[in-house]
């Protein structure tokens, strides 16, 4: 990889962390309340080794076969892998103990297929329990999965019993707009549902796994403490 490739590649990062901090400093919270993952399916090893020089140490990937030569060839960093796409439940026997977090819990029968996965194969579960993330669609938008925000109850009362699955939060995707304000609304409600959660269910559900490279900026304002981040990171390089 040449310098200014990398010196791009810095340069990208470090503009992110910028935008991070303007939104935190505008609603009033600390910055390192927002993790900031990269979602890595749209580059190579290299470029993932070369983000972790620089201080990026959590990746997201969705789909298995473009994310296992990375797994493979990158064992020897210290990287947080986050599964963030759709799981079919076929294939979670490729992704349990090799992914770290699993931001995309979208229906009752991939909760099942984790703890049947789990409770066989100990091994694949180096924590106690495998943090996990409950995805609503909050827009009702068709192509999208997740569960309804009136189900949002039901899917927290089930991952609640789980012998497997730690619930640490809740994800969403927000209609893609070229003004980022017409997002926030769905960020907004996400935090909305995730307080309600916790009144009613009496537990703590602290990680709001919210916002993409068009909209992040306004999903921290609205409290996210997750943005996957992936095309703005590699401008100028893909």
């Amino acid at each position: 990889m040449s310098e200014e490739t990398k010196q791009t590649l810095n340069d990208n990062i470090q503009g992110v962390r910028r935008r991070i901090i303007e939104a935190c400093t505008k609603s009033g919270r600390k910055p390192d309340e927002v993790r900031l993952i990269a979602v890595s399916k749209y580059v190579d090893s290299e470029i993932v080794r070369a983000m972790c020089d620089i201080g990026i140490s959590d990746f997201g990937e969705n789909r298995i076969q473009v994310a296992e030569p990375k797994l493979t060839q990158l064992a020897d960093l210290p990287i947080c892998w986050h599964w963030i796409g759709n799981l079919q439940t076929n294939k979670i026997r490729k992704v349990v103990g090799r992914f770290q977090e699993f931001h995309s819990v979208d229906r009752i029968a991939l909760i099942e297929s984790f703890e049947d996965r789990l409770e066989k194969h100990p091994e694949d579960r180096p924590q106690e329990k495998v943090p996990a993330y409950l995805q609503i669609n909050v827009s009702g938008e068709d192509s999208k999965s997740g569960f309804t925000p009136e189900e949002a109850e039901m899917g927290g009362e089930r991952i609640l019993q789980s012998n497997h699955l730690n619930w640490v939060g809740l994800m969403t995707m927000a209609p893609h707009h070229e003004d980022p304000e017409k997002a926030r609304p769905v960020f907004a409600k996400l935090r909305e549902i995730r307080d309600s959660l916790e009144s009613k269910l009496a537990v703590e559900v602290p990680r709001l796994s919210m916002g993409m490279s068009h909209d992040f900026q306004v999903a921290v304002e609205e409290g996210a403490t997750d943005v996957r981040i992936g095309t703005v990171l590699y401008k100028g390089i893909l």
